[in-house]
């Protein structure tokens, strides 16, 4: 996990090769003015998905991990807690959606307030939940840009 905010983006650009260019996106993209939806950014290779949504209890959200792609997920409005852990530490609850790029287990793990103008980068070895309230019901516009590995 790599978590941080925008304006230091460039710190990260050479730990992947896509990494530069998904960052560079968040840091000039008015997400105030897209709709919720996938947009490519380079084909499988990177794409981004702008989704507004309320915050919820963690009891209600599943701890996930995904193995094709890193998830770089930024905050451009609100906050929100983010709950993430090593894979191993973890029991799958479904088996692996290949066409999904998902699996869902069960346990429990830290979680971090991750701010507004805030990213974290979760990696295939990661599970997370995100989107968990911290007190009550908050509103965000979360970006989460997929990276293929």
């Amino acid at each position: 996990m790599i978590a941080d905010n925008i304006k230091n983006a460039a710190t990260y650009f050479s730990s992947h090769k896509h990494f530069q260019f998904a960052l560079e996106y968040l840091q000039r993209t008015d997400f105030s003015q897209l709709a919720n939806g996938k947009y490519e950014l380079d084909g499988e290779n990177a794409f981004a998905i702008v989704n507004r949504y309320d915050t919820h209890n963690a009891d209600e959200l599943k701890w996930e991990a995904h193995r094709k792609y890193i998830d770089i997920q930024f905050l451009a409005s609100g906050f929100e807690q983010v709950g993430i852990e090593q894979i191993e530490r973890f029991i799958p609850a479904t088996e692996y959606d290949d066409a999904k790029d998902v699996q869902f287990f069960s346990g429990g793990g830290n979680s971090f307030k991750l701010n507004e103008k805030e990213f974290v980068i979760i990696f295939p070895h990661e599970v997370h939940k995100p989107g968990i309230l911290l007190n009550e019901k908050t509103s965000v516009t979360k970006v989460v840009i997929k990276v293929k590995v």
